[in-house]
This record gives C-alpha cells, sequence and structure tokens, in this order.
C-alpha cells in the first residue's frame, strides 16, 4: 500500500534523511548536490527553510516504509506549476511509487491553481523518468530552461 503525505517544516529530519539519499544514490538527476547539502549546508533551518518555501513536499511510503519523494512550487512567473524533486528509493522502484507522486502533485495543482499548467524539468538520458511522465500526459516543451542537459516537459 502506498501512502502519500504532505510533509511541512517540523518534519525537517524525515525530509533531510530521503534527499540525501535521493541525492547520493542519484547525483545526475537533481541540479542540487549532497556536498551542497553536506557540512556548512547541513543545518537545521535550511530543511525547514526548504519545506517552507515550496509550496507541496510530499513524502511516500510503501508498505510503512520511505519510498520516494516529491515537491512542486505555487505557480512562477508563467503561471505553471513546477513539479521538482521526485526521487524513488531503489527497493520501490516499479511499484507504483512514481505514479502516486505525480498523480498527487496533478491532483494538487487541479486542486489549489486550477487551469494552471504543471511542467517540470527531466535529465535527456533518464528514459524511464521521461516514460512515466508521458504516461501521465506530459508532453515535451522543449530544453531545459537552466540546462541543456534537461528537457522541459508540460502536461496537456
Amino acid at each position: 500500500m502506498i501512502e502519500v503525505s504532505v510533509v511541512g517544516e517540523q518534519d525537517w529530519r524525515a525530509w533531510r534523511a530521503m534527499r540525501r539519499q535521493a541525492l547520493a544514490e542519484a547525483p545526475s538527476a537533481f541540479c542540487s548536490t549532497l556536498a551542497g547539502w553536506s557540512g556548512d549546508g547541513d543545518r537545521e533551518e535550511r530543511w525547514r527553510a526548504r519545506l517552507r518555501e515550496v509550496a507541496l513536499n510530499l513524502v511516500l511510503t510503501l508498505e510503512g516504509r520511505p519510498a520516494g519523494m516529491v515537491s512542486a512550487t505555487d505557480p512562477g512567473p508563467d503561471g505553471a506549476v513546477e513539479l521538482i524533486s521526485l526521487w524513488v528509493a531503489p527497493g520501490a522502484r516499479g511499484r507504483g511509487v512514481a505514479d502516486a507522486a505525480v498523480e498527487a502533485v496533478l491532483d494538487w495543482a487541479r486542486r489549489e491553481h486550477p487551469g494552471a499548467a504543471v511542467v517540470l524539468s527531466v535529465k535527456t538520458g533518464n528514459a524511464p523518468a521521461v516514460r512515466l511522465y508521458r504516461r501521465h500526459g506530459f508532453v515535451d516543451a522543449g530544453p531545459g530552461p537552466a540546462d541543456r542537459a534537461e528537457q522541459r516537459m508540460r502536461h496537456r
């Protein structure tokens, strides 16, 4: 059973543990790095601020164990919600966790920001992620805005 939970700044320890695991396991998948969130970058207030400043932060559990995470922003200057920071633990992959994460963001965007497009950036070589997003109605929207090694996708 997959459970999806909204987390806030009071949950910073659980978020920190999962995010550091994600950055260590899939360093090329994110703009952030484990080094950037370690040492002086690994401060309680910084983790709390991350959870406070990003509109939606979700942790997914599978059979009671932490299995994944995803976030989404409020609409930006272009009016679009952005799906960010999606990661699924290796042992939970292929079990519906990523699908549940994407659906939770889409549901939240429809409810909180009716009519807003949902966009994301994905590394161009990440074929499983591209397939996941296409399954949920995302289409290619050109190169990523900050990194030419990323492709932008937009929900229809």
